[in-house]
């Protein structure tokens, strides 16, 4: 990866990487856009971010819809749902420069892992983003609230990699664009970290149908999405990650202070997309039973959310046959 004029590619032009994606080109990095649906509209209109730290109109992107006729860049984003993960063999190799990387903004745990058979370990960093963003409409996005990245270093097993050079020359990107970073010294903890938020919030609120505030606001889903993070905690202990005892509060001061969200899994399922169950609470529950540890509670969201999301995708399946 060059140290100077690094371009981006963003695979996922969506709510969350339409959002970081447009930031990085306000800032004059070249950013080079893989879009599907949207693309049409994009490649004619560019994109539209609507945020409370100001909304800006980007009226030229660099937009395609084949990888193969993209630029090779410094660090591809992967910001796609880890539904869509089967697409990266084609799309990732013909993406990156001889020493590129690929950034993994994606929920869930061992999201690296399946991005390293495709590229090499040594060429993955996995990133974490706490955004309440949504997209209005084709290249339309809204950003709520917050933004931080969490950014580290992956490397095989998940063994710490500390900060790395790479880490700081990219976070220099993104901080260039008022996008706000933290630096992770140890990746695995750090998802579990985000698992400790994902995992009740995105799951009860399809099971519930609740934004975040409703699930705050009532005294029984309080005191559910509270257990529930305690078991996200005993799913780390089990990986010999441990969480601080004050994170699963700070998590709860957080939500409960964030402007009434509805989860991106709770669009997901309201939209007829296919949820992320197996990356955000499959993978999890099967990390943490073969250290011996059960995780009782989440084993229940995600048997109900697999239940919902297969009669979600048999629904849609209808719909689609009936409009031919």
């Amino acid at each position: 990866m060059s140290n100077r004029n690094r371009n981006y590619a963003i695979v996922g032009t969506g709510a969350l990487g339409g959002f970081y994606g447009a930031r990085l080109q306000k800032a004059d990095l070249e950013v080079n856009f893989l879009l599907r649906s949207d693309y049409e509209h994009v490649k004619k209109h560019g994109l539209i971010v609507e945020s409370p730290e100001g909304d800006f109109t980007l009226p030229e992107v660099r937009a395609y819809h084949d990888a193969h006729q993209m630029p090779k860049c410094d660090v591809v984003i992967v910001a796609i749902k880890t539904t869509q993960n089967h697409l990266l063999p084609k799309i990732l190799p013909p993406l990156l420069k001889d020493n590129g990387v690929v950034l993994v903004l994606q929920n869930g745990l061992n999201i690296e892992v399946e991005i390293a058979k495709i590229v090499g370990a040594e060429r993955v960093i996995g990133g974490l983003c706490f955004l309440c963003s949504y997209k209005v409409g084709p290249g339309h996005i809204c950003h709520l609230d917050y933004g931080t990245i969490t950014l580290g270093d992956y490397s095989q097993d998940y063994k710490p990699l500390g900060i790395t050079n790479r880490l700081n020359q990219i976070a220099k990107d993104f901080k260039r664009a008022h996008i706000p970073i933290k630096m992770s010294e140890n990746l695995l903890l750090s998802r579990w970290k985000k698992l400790v938020w994902n995992i009740p919030y995105n799951g009860l609120s399809v099971v519930l149908n609740a934004r975040t505030d409703e699930l705050m606001a009532n005294p029984d889903t309080r005191i559910l999405v509270e257990e529930i993070m305690g078991e996200v905690v005993a799913g780390a202990k089990s990986c010999d990650r441990i969480i601080p005892d004050d994170f699963i509060q700070n998590m709860l001061d957080y939500t409960h202070k964030m402007k009434p969200y509805r989860t991106s899994m709770k669009i997901d399922y309201d939209e007829s997309r296919p949820l992320e169950v197996e990356a955000i609470f499959g993978n999890p529950i099967r990390v943490a039973q073969q250290a011996g540890i059960k995780l009782p509670q989440i084993e229940v969201l995600y048997r109900m959310l697999k239940f919902m999301d297969a009669q979600n995708q048999e629904a849609e399946r209808k719909r689609q046959l009936l409009s031919l």
